[in-house]
């Protein structure tokens, strides 16, 4: 086999060009420098005055991480397909004879910032792009919340319980490596799912109620351009409506109208809703016991048919970009989730603009 030269190198690369490169088409829309003032102060890197190997160019450790997230890759399998794979190696601006960040430079670098408590900035950031784009929130917002997976914990019943008090089981105190890979934060709940149709034709009369262990995401997107403006990680058996309050609601949208299923309907997000300008156009409930009357019926059916969009958002971070936690504890999944939200809306921005260029 003849060693590969420049030019053949170079016709790989135009050949992945021709049949889509998406990461090469991330390089071409998205200015990564915006992210290196922030990058920067996170990391807080000496000047290199008391010697030593220089870090990786913070911009680039930066540009792994959305490589990671895009493929739902652990760090050793990131190093490895950076050193595999041209297309990766040619978005990081990397050659063949440069040097890559390992597997623990990854996770390092991840920890600095997550310990820094970057992402938000990184996220508002990149929100701050899209508005100077032209894409502002606009045609009022959309709530909802996913349920993402992380690895079960095989915890007695005692171990349950003060953990859900707040306590470090006892059993743990003296065991500093045991702790370190046990999620306190990850809890259990229930998701329900409708019955399906049986083979004879009948549905069962109840739904299908599932354990489930992690962590839950929410999310507000504009109703025009299905950008996610705000967003919250808590354990997977937190409320829903109670997140409406914390945060969640953008009020610089240019439209008052906010959308939501039933989850989010009580009197006190009603109430703070009218008392911070917003219209509700949350789902109303069945009453108890009762038929759900008609003109309700009608009413929830027109507002699904636009809150519905949000759950395009879901289906694209879980079916697209495998969003699922391996890491321990809330903090890092907090990282983990706002990088896939970061993520998410670079993926949507190029749709857009590709939309825009074509029309």
């Amino acid at each position: 086999m003849k060693q590969p030269g420049f030019f053949d190198v170079e016709e790989r690369l135009a050949r992945l060009s021709g049949l889509g490169d998406q990461l090469e088409a991330f390089s071409r829309t998205v200015d990564f420098e915006v992210f290196r003032p922030d990058l920067e102060l996170a990391l807080a890197y000496s000047d290199g005055s008391k010697g030593g190997r220089p870090p990786f160019d913070p911009v680039l450790m930066f540009k792994i991480l959305v490589i990671q997230t895009l493929n739902n890759l652990s760090d050793e399998r990131t190093e490895y397909l950076i050193n595999d794979r041209l297309s990766f190696m040619r978005f990081l601006g990397l050659g063949l004879s440069d040097r890559v960040p390992d597997a623990k430079t990854v996770w390092l670098f991840r920890e600095r910032l997550t310990q820094a408590g970057a992402i938000e900035r990184l996220f508002d950031r990149f929100d701050a792009t899209l508005r100077n784009a032209g894409y502002l929130p606009m045609s009022g917002q959309i709530l909802d919340a996913t349920l993402v997976a992380a690895p079960k914990q095989r915890n007695t019943n005692a171990e349950k319980a003060d953990l859900r008090a707040g306590r470090i089981p006892e059993d743990w105190q003296d065991k500093p490596a045991k702790r370190s890979h046990k999620d306190r934060h990850a809890r259990w709940t229930l998701k329900f799912t409708k019955a399906k149709r049986q083979d004879d034709g009948t549905i069962p009369s109840s739904d299908l109620a599932i354990p489930f262990f992690g962590y839950k995401s929410h999310v507000s997107i504009d109703r025009k351009f299905r950008f996610i403006r705000k967003w919250k990680t808590t354990d997977a058996a937190a409320s829903d409506g109670a997140r409406l309050r914390e945060g969640l609601l953008d009020k610089t949208n240019t439209a008052s109208s906010v959308w939501a299923d039933t989850a989010y309907r009580s009197k006190a997000n009603e109430d703070f809703m009218d008392k911070e300008g917003f219209v509700s156009k949350v789902h109303r409930k069945k009453p108890h016991l009762k038929p759900m009357p008609r003109h309700i019926q009608k009413s929830n059916a027109g507002k699904s048919v636009i809150r519905s969009r949000v759950e395009h958002v879901f289906a694209d971070q879980k079916s697209q970009t495998g969003l699922f936690i391996r890491t321990v504890g809330i903090t890092r999944a907090t990282m983990r989730i706002g990088l896939a939200n970061i993520v998410y809306n670079m993926r949507r921005f190029l749709f857009l603009e590709r939309l825009n260029a074509s029309a």
